[in-house]
């Protein structure tokens, strides 16, 4: 019996741990918000068109669970498929492809769809007979507590096991050995340097990955210039600001004389209430009178009275020295629309970086993003015609597309010095 102790001790304790694990796995698989906000946030609304269609009834409009799980852990495969269905919404999307999710699991999947379902948005009131209801909350806290008393559990029964191996050993007389110092004792030493070693390394490499990364930088600029207004509401084309874009590497801040071109007659702000991302209240009009003192127009004259000056505009988007990007390969080359770098640039008042800008991030597009190939009636990129082979091999049915990455975009030396 007492030789068999250390296996029966071993086996508990890989049980125990076993069922933390699992439980804790569990709970996070069900938290939909969070796994909604890092993996669908970007791209999708529950209630309304981002760059993507809304998820909120999303398991309605496609019964087949597995046929959606698929989708989204592996969109280019269903297409490959041919599924009517999901063909349609690729192209009413204007062909623009989404990230794939193979990690994700089928339960998370689950979870994120029940959230987008479940969702309200904030501050209304869904006024129905009978009782109140309870207002919904974040369990992410219950989740924490259960994990730490699940482990408090552990950590007791181990010492009960201890105890009554020790009232064992005295009832049959075997002599205990002399109790050893939590902090003299070799396994929790070398348990807490483990455990150090992995968490710094962890926090380490996290660190030394976001290095230059800005995400979600949103600084204030000297002339409040709301996209939402002009790209928005006023549905002004982003090539009427930023023509480079269509035809150089970079797509440049548009001159002040571009800005006059309608500000000459539009010396007044109309349109709804303007709020910085703080909540603040900012005056159009004002903001209009900013552009003439910088370029030193007379509304009242109707002509420049004075020198202009340059608007020192702060810039958002950085890439490093070593990397190349150009705008006219991506946009008018091969159609990428402006929101899939700069997401929905329509609805910002105040712009801010949409995605990380990572390698990983743009190779993963590489990936998934069909070239416009010349089909046989001419139509797409006629560049694309020196690939003889793509053309045989599409012709021949034994692919339906090319990505990018067939024609060298993930190549070190397509995008780095």
């Amino acid at each position: 019996m007492i030789h068999h102790r250390p296996i029966v001790k071993k086996l508990f304790l890989s049980i125990l741990l076993s069922t933390v694990v699992i439980i804790g796995n569990s709970l996070f698989a069900q938290d939909g918000k969070a796994l909604f906000q890092s993996n669908c946030a970007s791209c999708h609304n529950p209630l309304k068109v981002v760059i993507g269609p809304a998820l909120k009834g999303a398991a309605d409009r496609i019964p087949d669970k597995k046929l959606l799980h698929d989708w989204i852990q592996n969109n280019q495969k269903v297409l490959a498929s041919g599924n009517k269905y999901f063909n349609d919404l690729y192209s009413q999307y204007n062909k623009t492809p989404m990230n794939i999710f193979p990690a994700l699991s089928d339960a998370e999947i689950d979870a994120i769809l029940k959230y987008a379902d479940d969702y309200k948005v904030p501050g209304q009131v869904t006024r129905e007979p009978g009782p109140k209801a309870e207002p919904s909350s974040d369990d992410s806290l219950l989740y924490g507590i259960l994990t730490l008393i699940l482990a408090v559990i552990m950590l007791v029964l181990l010492q009960v096991n201890s105890s009554l191996k020790k009232l064992s050993d005295d009832k049959e007389g075997i002599p205990a050995p002399e109790p050893i110092p939590f902090y003299r004792n070799k396994a929790y030493i070398t348990f807490v340097i483990l455990l150090l070693f992995v968490g710094g390394g962890y926090l380490l490499v996290q660190g030394a990955i976001g290095l230059g990364r800005t995400k979600g930088y949103q600084p204030e600029q000297p002339i409040f210039y709301s996209h939402k207004v002009h790209a928005g509401t006023n549905q002004i084309s982003c090539l009427y600001c930023h023509g480079n874009a269509w035809e150089s590497k970079h797509a440049t801040v548009p001159s002040l004389n571009v800005c006059m071109n309608c500000h000459a007659a539009i010396n007044e702000y109309k349109g709804e209430k303007l709020l910085r991302e703080d909540g603040t209240e900012v005056d159009g009009t004002q903001e209009i009178k900013k552009l003439y003192s910088y370029t030193g127009y007379d509304p009242q004259a109707g002509k420049y009275t004075q020198p202009g000056k340059p608007v020192e505009w702060i810039k958002i988007h950085n890439l490093p020295d070593h990397v190349f990007f150009s705008h006219a390969q991506h946009i008018r080359a091969g159609k990428v629309q402006c929101q899939t770098c700069h997401g929905p640039i329509q609805e910002m008042n105040e712009v801010k970086q949409f995605a990380d800008l990572s390698m990983g991030w743009c190779i993963n597009c590489h990936r998934t993003t069909k070239v416009d190939f010349p089909d046989s009636t001419g139509n797409g990129n006629k560049f694309y015609s020196i690939y003889k082979q793509f053309h045989k091999d599409l012709n021949d049915g034994k692919m339906d597309s090319v990505t990018v990455e067939k024609i060298g975009g993930t190549e070190c030396q397509k995008c780095h010095y």
